[in-house]
């Protein structure tokens, strides 16, 4: 072949790899992502982070706190309790851990 057809070769490889990465990027962008603080870390790769949110009474029209806790995979151990830390959503790890620490903040 000549260097021109390999060059075009080349070319048409690298809007298809360009597709798919940014298929994956899409996926972690559409993710969905909470906030909230570390409660516990005792358990190995693995913290419990409660998330906090208002939600308004349906009646009353007040706003009320919800709690809810979620297990996330911490890999490098990082976070500690106390810690403010963004959760994102991802396959399931295992029975219960859904989610993986995307970063510390506080």
């Amino acid at each position: 072949m000549s260097d021109t057809e390999e060059k075009k070769e080349e070319k048409k490889e690298i809007p298809a790899q360009r597709e798919a990465e940014k298929l994956v990027e899409d996926k972690k962008r559409y993710a969905k992502t909470r906030v909230g603080m570390v409660v516990s870390d005792k358990m190995t790769k693995t913290v419990v982070v409660e998330v906090m949110r208002l939600m308004q009474h349906p009646r009353f029209k007040k706003y009320i706190k919800r709690h809810k806790k979620y297990k996330a995979h911490d890999e490098k151990g990082v976070a500690k309790v106390g810690d403010k830390v963004m959760i994102r959503e991802t396959k399931p790890l295992s029975k219960t851990k859904r989610w993986t620490v995307a970063e510390v903040l506080k």
